[in-house]
């Protein structure tokens, strides 16, 4: 069985369960295989990271493989991007809310859908084709400043330090991983912070070695980073200043060039 999202976001939990910790959402048009069953919940792994969690039953709306591979097959990577806007169900007339960086599979002149389902969103698009990927990167997390800290969360109503990052990203046409430690992994190693260049990615570590944190980095030495907030603070080689608590709050660990 294979499923899409067609409401504003789904939470995605660790367990079959309403308690369980929320680990990520799926947004408007994001598409999964079921892998598993289990009374009111369906664990499915995403198409867009291959990423391994729970959802409820009544959120699940079945596309069959053949659509499901279809959509894996287009390599376009449309997005809405504006905070939030409609789309209109062609058939029914229906409208249904869309978050910043919602999926438009198949667009086309302000057109979209998948299988039988038509949609029309008549509002700004990204389709990651931007010939300045860096400075692409850097107005979109703009998007998404002062948005609240929300642990799972992807959208600019609440979101986490790693689903910024995959967020803006993904909005500047690029893939990247849901979590920190797995964003880490991709990319290539930089050996000092006076080599970055804005739009590259820091990652942050624990007592333990851990990688907990990632943001991208700015212009002068700044960072953007989900923490409390969407914030933006101070980036030397020890880690990341927060001017308010007058200390570093998170350990560099290593930074990250996804971009050439």
């Amino acid at each position: 069985m294979f499923g899409i999202c067609t409401i504003a976001l789904i939470p995605c939990r660790a367990e079959p369960s309403s308690k369980a910790e929320m680990v990520t959402q799926l947004l408007f048009g994001d598409y999964y295989k079921i892998i598993e069953k289990k009374r009111e919940w369906l664990r499915i792994e995403t198409a867009y990271e291959g990423y391994d969690c729970w959802i409820s039953r009544n959120a699940h709306f079945e596309i069959n493989e053949k659509t499901f591979s279809d959509l894996s097959k287009n390599s376009g990577m449309y997005c809405t991007a504006d905070l939030v806007n409609i789309v209109e169900n062609k058939k029914n007339n229906e409208i249904t809310s869309v978050l910043l960086g919602s999926s438009l599979p198949n667009y086309r002149n302000k057109n979209f859908g998948f299988g039988e389902h038509k949609f029309i969103y008549d509002g700004e698009v990204s389709d990651g084709n931007n010939p300045n990927r860096r400075n692409a990167i850097l107005q979109t997390a703009f998007l998404y400043l002062n948005a609240p800290y929300f642990w799972g969360g992807r959208s600019p109503f609440g979101i986490d330090c790693s689903g910024l990052t995959q967020m803006v990203y993904k909005l500047c046409g690029i893939k990247l991983k849901r979590d920190a430690r797995q964003q880490a992994e991709m990319g290539t190693s930089l050996s000092f912070i006076e080599e970055s260049l804005p739009g590259d990615l820091a990652f942050f570590d624990n007592e333990d070695g851990q990688i907990v944190h990632v943001g991208i980095i700015l212009d002068n030495f700044q960072i953007i980073h989900a923490s409390g907030k969407v914030r933006i603070d101070k980036l030397d080689s020890h880690g990341i200043f927060n001017n308010e608590m007058g200390k570093h709050s998170h350990r560099l660990r290593i930074i990250k060039r996804l971009l050439e």
